[in-house]
């Protein structure tokens, strides 16, 4: 049975532009799921499920929660706290998904499309290890054919070394057999973090599933390794960071993550 749904072999680059300067890559692979197919998903392969432990289980609770049962229903009810009024075709979801029971999402992004599968917004929904989530809403005036471009202020603690209302520039292409995707943080009009996200599409099997738990074993652990290893190095070189509890004023609009 063919599916909207895949898998993508990533590199994410992240590249700090102050003083001290910190520049890194990892690989991993990432799941982008028609929010309609995951039953059907659930049906096909082996190492896949919702809800329910397995090698990666998809959880409607790593994602916004409102007063939806699931996934789908909460990120509709959102699109239409933003006043998206057209009629919803198609939301593919770019996300980690439970690997042997833990996830974490450093940011997942809902792809809608409209009825004629044009591209109609995307939401970048971005995690802190606090446990809380944000959504950034870009519609389709920031569509320019190619890509999703907004720049909009962040108002949330995701790195403690970087204030919390610098600007977000998102670069966000339509997955395709590519992934392109561009986030770079500014203060003012200066560049001073830049994040990429590129990848190549696979089928997502069974096969595929069991080769990447052999190439990535515990995926999601190692994005959570990765992220306090890179933040060991900075407290090392003397980095001045925020702690949760400071600028609270600054911290807007987060969810709390529902823990399962």
């Amino acid at each position: 049975m063919v599916t909207n749904s895949s898998l993508y072999e990533c590199t994410v680059m992240h590249n700090r532009k102050e003083k001290t300067a910190n520049k890194f890559y990892y690989k991993y692979f990432m799941f982008y799921l028609d929010l309609d197919e995951i039953d059907i998903l659930v049906d096909k392969l082996r190492l896949f499920s919702r809800n329910k432990f397995n090698v990666f289980n998809f959880r409607d609770t790593d994602h916004m929660v409102f007063d939806k049962p699931g996934v789908k229903d909460n990120i509709l009810k959102y699109l239409k706290d933003q006043g998206v009024d057209e009629e919803i075709g198609k939301i593919m979801l770019l996300a980690n998904v439970a690997t042997f029971g833990y996830n974490f999402n450093p940011v997942s992004f809902y792809y809608c499309f409209d009825r004629q599968g044009n591209p109609l917004c995307v939401v970048p929904e971005v995690g802190n290890t606090f446990g809380e989530l944000k959504a950034f809403f870009i519609n389709r005036n920031n569509f320019n054919g190619k890509e999703f471009n907004a720049r909009l202020q962040k108002n949330f603690y995701v790195s403690p070394f970087i204030d919390h209302d610098i600007y977000f520039d998102f670069k966000l292409s339509v997955p395709g057999d590519k992934l392109n995707i561009k986030i770079d943080d500014y203060r003012g009009e200066a560049r001073i973090f830049i994040t990429r996200l590129s990848g190549k599409k696979e089928e997502l099997n069974d096969k595929n599933l069991f080769k990447y738990t052999l190439k990535y074993p515990l995926v999601t652990l190692k994005v959570i390794g990765a992220i306090h290893w890179q933040a060991l190095k900075l407290i090392i070189k003397k980095v001045p960071f925020f702690r949760k509890n400071e600028f609270l004023e600054l911290q807007k609009g987060a969810l709390a993550k529902w823990k399962t």
